[in-house]
């Protein structure tokens, strides 16, 4: 493992001994359990979601200024800019997992850094960090969420055997059929909407003692939480069952809806269901296309590189799951390029 055990204790050291933790995390779950993970091992601090980009920009800089932390703890965020970093004067831990990045002024720890086949999410390393058993429920969300099956799995199935079982043995699996999808479900559609009930959602979260809770909705939160659940994947099966699966090769979808972005939710259940095609989901935002990209068979982020080419566009990501940004007058650039690479 890159990040040795004795990097777990330095880390939970500093968040113990901080007064006033600042945390920044990925508007998705592995992100979003990463922060509980900590903030629920703290017992305080304050937690910002980075939306719609995975760069901590130099703008998130005022609100350090504005919280005043004497910590900031980067998680799951796979590029800090030079801007922040240079406005940040108080310590910074930056916990990720995707392409390893030059530390610059904070404390980074990737488990890619020594071993590059190591996948292991950011929520992962927080549960590491924590070492919280209660709390074992959230971070097989997270993992799972993020394709990972974890070595924590048995202790897991041991605890909740009514969630999740040995016959689930790819995270694929444990993702779609067992009933840790909906739970999977659950912590992605909390983070789609408007910010005012996205962080009300988060607050509840915080609070959640057990999956069941949401599940059999035992508490008020717990209802209330699963009712807005209920909201999103209504709206997420209207626009998926709209999707043509026909293409021997290829999965193009787009859709101009824009309050909510499913591409990712929707690009995740498409490869699980069409292993051998690869994925194509987005959505057209203002003068740009959004998407999402899977394929179990291709380096995505090396034909990415070819189809950005000439293109006023950017993305990234890990082998197997990408996302991209793309200008609208060169999409059919993009697209014809990112199809000869294939």
């Amino acid at each position: 493992m890159a990040i040795k055990d004795s990097d777990f204790e330095k880390i939970r050291k500093q968040i113990l001994d901080s007064e006033r933790p600042l945390f920044f995390y990925d508007d998705d779950p592995d992100g979003l359990i990463s922060f509980l993970l900590l903030y629920r091992f703290k017992g305080f601090g304050k937690g910002i979601m980075v939306k719609s980009t995975p760069e901590l920009k130099g703008e998130y800089a005022s609100k350090v200024n504005e919280y005043l932390p004497d910590l900031v703890v980067v998680l799951d965020k796979p590029m800090i800019s030079n801007e922040f970093l240079e406005q940040v004067t108080v310590p910074i831990l930056w916990i990720d997992h995707h392409a390893p990045q030059e530390p610059r002024g904070s404390q980074y720890f990737n488990p890619r850094i020594d071993k590059d086949s190591d996948n292991s999410p950011t929520s992962y390393q927080s549960y590491k960090i924590a070492d919280s058993s209660e709390d074992i429920w959230l971070a097989m969300i997270g993992c799972v969420s993020d394709w990972y099956l974890p070595d924590f799995k048995d202790g897991f199935i041991k605890k909740y055997p009514d969630l999740l079982s040995k016959e689930h043995d790819t995270p694929p699996k444990a993702l779609f059929d067992s009933k840790m999808s909906t739970l999977c479900k659950i912590f992605s559609f909390i983070l789609k909407g408007k910010s005012s009930q996205i962080n009300k959602m988060i607050k509840i979260m915080s609070r959640i003692d057990d999956p069941y809770e949401l599940l059999n909705h035992t508490s008020p939160r717990g209802k209330l939480v699963y009712k807005y659940f209920e909201e999103m994947e209504t709206e997420y099966q209207s626009i998926y069952k709209r999707i043509d699966t026909s293409d021997p090769k290829i999965i193009k979808f787009f859709y101009e809806e824009n309050k909510v972005s499913f591409t990712s939710d929707m690009s995740n259940e498409l490869l699980h269901r069409n292993p051998e095609k690869v994925i194509m989901i987005g959505r057209k935002k203002g003068n740009e296309f959004k998407m999402s990209l899977r394929s179990t068979k291709h380096n995505l982020p090396e034909i990415l590189k070819y189809a950005l080419k000439s293109v006023k566009g950017y993305g990234g990501g890990h082998t197997n799951a990408c996302g991209c940004v793309v200008n609208e007058k060169d999409f059919d650039k993009f697209y014809k390029q990112f199809k000869d690479n294939l």
